[in-house]
Order: C-alpha cells, then sequence, then structure tokens
C-alpha cells in the first residue's frame, strides 16, 4: 500500500508546492492596493509551500515513473488537496467563514463551476477576487491536460475514439514526456485566446481589473464574478456579446484549438465531431427559448428576448453560470432546459462541464442501433463518430458513465431532499454542481447564493462537484479492490 502511495504523494508534494507560487498573483495585487489582505496571502504561501516540502522531503526515497493507476490517484488527490490549500486566503481574511463554506467555495472556483457561498463581492478586497478567478482559469488548464492524457488512459474521456487526430499520447501506458508536449501546446492556446479574451472585454468597456477577472472566469467556464449582479451589473450588449462568444470558444474542444493552430486551417473544426452539434444544440436552443419568452410575454419585443436568451442559455449550456438577469422569473419550461441542457452540451477536452456531447452522440447512435436491430437482429450496425468505427469498450464505457451519472443525481437529490430541501432546489442544486454549472434553481438560483444550504448539503454538493469534474469513473475506480490490489 505505503509503496503505491508514496511515490503519488511524492509528486502530489511538488505539485503542492508549485501551486503555492500561484499566491504570489493576488500577494503583489494586495500589497499593490494595500486592500488589507496581504498577511492572508503571506500565511497561506508559506504555509501551503511548507506542507508540500515536508511531504517531498518523506516521500524523497520513493520517486519512480508512474503507472496508469498512479495517474488516477493522484488526479483525486490533486483536486481534493488543492482546494484545501486554496481556502487559507479565505479563511484568514473571512474569519467568519467556516471550513465547509471556504472548502465549497475553492472546490468551486477549481472545479470550474462557479457556484458561490459569498456576498458582497463589490466590497471585497480585489486580491480576493483575483484569487477565485484564478483559481477557475488555473482549474481549466488543469481540465484540459486530464481530458487529453489522464482520462483516455481509462477509456471514458470520449477522446481515443479519434486517436489519429488529437495530440494527446492516447496508445501508452505510462504517463510519459509526449504528455508534456502536449500540455505546453494546450497551455499556448489557452494563454493566447485568453489574451484575446481580456482584451475584446477592455476594449467592450470592462475596467481592466474586471476584465482580467472574467476573462479567468469565461475561460474556464466558471462563472465567478467580482459583482453581485454577475453581467447585470454592467448592462451592457457588447460585454455580454463577447462573454457569448468566448463561452462558446471555451465550450470546444482545446485539442481542436490546438490542430486549427498548429494547422493554419479551420477544417480541424469541420473534422470534430462535436462541434457542428455543440454549436447547433446550444444556438438552436437560445432561439427556442427566445421565442417562448417572447410568446409568453416575458419580453415586449423578440429582440429583447434573444438578447437575455441567447446570453443565459450559452451561459447554462456550457455550464459557466454567467446571467444578466435573474431567469428564475421566466416560466419554468425555460430556466429548466437550459439547466438541462448543461448535462451534455460541452464538447469534451473543453472546460466545460456534465456528460459532454461526444457521450451524448454515442449513446443517440447507440439507441439508434439497438431500436433498428429490433427489427433487423442479424444485421452489423456498427456505430460510427467521425467515419470511424466506434469500438464496443467505449460504447460500454459510455453506458457505464451514464448510468453512474444518472445514479449519482438520483443518489444526492434524494439526500438533499431527506435533509429538508424542496424538490426543485435539491435537484438543480444537485445538477449544477455535477455539471459544474453553478447558479441552480429557486433557493440557488442565479440571484442567490448557496450560502443558505447547510453544512451536510453544502458538502453533498462539493461531493456532486469533484464527480462531476474527475468525471465520476476517475474517482470511483480509486474506491475499488481491484484498483488496490492490481
Amino acid at each position: 500500500m505505503s509503496s503505491r502511495i508514496a511515490p503519488v504523494l511524492n509528486v502530489l508534494s511538488k505539485v503542492v508546492m508549485l501551486f503555492s507560487a500561484t499566491l504570489v498573483l493576488p500577494l503583489a495585487l494586495s500589497w499593490l492596493t494595500a486592500d488589507g489582505a496581504q498577511r492572508a496571502y503571506d500565511v497561506s504561501l508559506i504555509a501551503t509551500f511548507t506542507a508540500g516540502a515536508l511531504i517531498w522531503l518523506f516521500t524523497r526515497k520513493a520517486q519512480r515513473e508512474l503507472q496508469t493507476r498512479d495517474g488516477f490517484l493522484l488526479v483525486v488527490l490533486t483536486w481534493t488537496s488543492l482546494p484545501a490549500f486554496a481556502t487559507l486566503p479565505l479563511l484568514i481574511y473571512l474569519p467568519h467563514l467556516s471550513f465547509t463554506d471556504a472548502y465549497f467555495e475553492t472546490v468551486s472556483g477549481i472545479t470550474t463551476t462557479g457556484a458561490t457561498i459569498l456576498t458582497g463581492l463589490d466590497a471585497l478586497p480585489l486580491s480576493i477576487n483575483l484569487w477565485r478567478g484564478l483559481l477557475v482559469w488555473f482549474g481549466g488548464m488543469g481540465l484540459i491536460v486530464l481530458a487529453v492524457a489522464i482520462l483516455p488512459l481509462l477509456g471514458v474521456g470520449g477522446m481515443q475514439i479519434y486517436k489519429a487526430e488529437t495530440p494527446g499520447p492516447m496508445k501508452n501506458t505510462k504517463l510519459t514526456p509526449r504528455i508534456t508536449e502536449t500540455a505546453k501546446g494546450l497551455y499556448l492556446v489557452y494563454v493566447g485566446i485568453s489574451v484575446a479574451c481580456g482584451l475584446s472585454y477592455w476594449m467592450a468597456g470592462m475596467t481592466p481589473f474586471d476584465a482580467i477577472m472574467h476573462t479567468f472566469s469565461t475561460m474556464g467556464l466558471g462563472g465567478f464574478s467580482s459583482h453581485d449582479a454577475s453581467f447585470g451589473y454592467w448592462n451592457s450588449p457588447a460585454i455580454e456579446a463577447v462573454t457569448v462568444v468566448f463561452m462558446l470558444v471555451a465550450g470546444i474542444n482545446f485539442s481542436t484549438h490546438f490542430l486549427a493552430w498548429r494547422n493554419r486551417s479551420a477544417s480541424a473544426y469541420r473534422l470534430d465531431p462535436e462541434v457542428r452539434w455543440f454549436l447547433t444544440v446550444t444556438l438552436g436552443s437560445a432561439l427556442i427559448i427566445a421565442v417562448y419568452l417572447t410568446v409568453m410575454h416575458v419580453y415586449p419585443t423578440f429582440f429583447q428576448a434573444l438578447r437575455y436568451a441567447v446570453f443565459n442559455t450559452v451561459s447554462i449550456a456550457t455550464t459557466t453560470g454567467f446571467a444578466n438577469t435573474d431567469y428564475n422569473k421566466w416560466p419554468i419550461f425555460a430556466p429548466l432546459c437550459m439547466l438541462l441542457l448543461s448535462c451534455f452540451a460541452s464538447c469534451s477536452g473543453s472546460t466545460g462541464g456534465g456528460m459532454k456531447m461526444v457521450r451524448a452522440q454515442l449513446l443517440f447512435r447507440q439507441g439508434r442501433r439497438e431500436l433498428t436491430r429490433l427489427v433487423h437482429p442479424a444485421a452489423r450496425l456498427p456505430v460510427k463518430l467521425a467515419g470511424q468505427v466506434v469500438p464496443n469498450n467505449v460504447i460500454y464505457a459510455v453506458l457505464a458513465f451514464a448510468f453512474l451519472y444518472v445514479f449519482a443525481i438520483i443518489i444526492m437529490t434524494l439526500l438533499m431532499a431527506l435533509s429538508g430541501l424542496e424538490f426543485i432546489t435539491a435537484f438543480s442544486a444537485v445538477v449544477a454542481s455535477i455539471n459544474n454549472t453553478g447558479p441552480g434553481l429557486n433557493q440557488v438560483g442565479p440571484a442567490s447564493t448557496y450560502a443558505s444550504l447547510t453544512d451536510f448539503q453544502t458538502w453533498i454538493c462539493t461531493i456532486a462537484m469533484l464527480l462531476g469534474r474527475l468525471e465520476l469513473l476517475t474517482v470511483l475506480v480509486v474506491f475499488t479492490r481491484a484498483f488496490w490490489r492490481a
């Protein structure tokens, strides 16, 4: 057991020490603006680095090349431990916060969910809001590498389906330097698009700080804002248009962006089996909701309805969680439709959450195949995606994922209801958490926060965010007997 864990902890120690360096940016901002939060970052930086150094000291003799199984354990430990260290600035500067609430907030950031328990965001120090935004941005980068390097090894990432087109090491059994090469290319694309997003926000009318903060949230599809009113603070169609464009960009597989950049051609988008479906479903749903809101007389004109429908539908479908109005007040069809879109709309390899479009496509095609088999039992009917036959083991993995996904939602919704929460709030909080969307409906809607939940309910949502972000099987495999016996 120790021979399995110690090498992983050795790598984790280096990740923790590296993570401490991220505190330098909010520390510098706090020092420059004299916002009173400097001590929080000083203590947090020293404590985080020291903890990482101590773990490294005790495990330095256990270094070896990590195997596939070690990768899963490392991912789970990283995504559960880093939020704990990330709570330190919040706990020190906001002493009224409980660890439960602080951990929920940082898990929400790192998993790019965007659900918050904080109010009075406008009055918070700039450095605290910057720290929240940074968590989302770094979480987004981590997700991209997770999607291209780790998940395919388990067969649940969806990307092993089109090995030839992707730059990731799909056939490797060890964590090799190829992953580093892949990560560098993806980071370059991620940073480049982030810079373009920030400049666009600034040109559209945001202050430099707001532009940076909301770039982090937009690219990570996290939804954290520095204003309680979110995008309702500006009430600007130009800013909202920029947001919609970059939310759609971030909702597309970053490997596709990488290939388009490397080949200097847009054909990568045409060949990606998810992009067309993602854009059609998301924008088509926005149009339907706009028509519905017009017919229901929620807004006086179609164009006004279109503005709010497009922004909020794209925001929820891509699991970002921004809002420019309280859609809780819309007829229930519209917000419920948006929430259900978050279950599958985003592409694999993006910073979005949910089941991902590639799995939805495979489930649809598998369902169609089974219906055809009822009529033609002897027919050979391979499931194809992007012109390639999808192996049955991939289909089985997707079916297993879909079952566990629905099962997790049912169980956690029942637990939330058992704790005294009414059904719509319970269901939407779980769905919004496991899809890493952020705002739900009713009590946890866009105009409110998760602060009203009890500690028990908060922990359920926290677990849901982690399960959803790491795509269930990646977490659950660590708790199997076979994992530790092998």
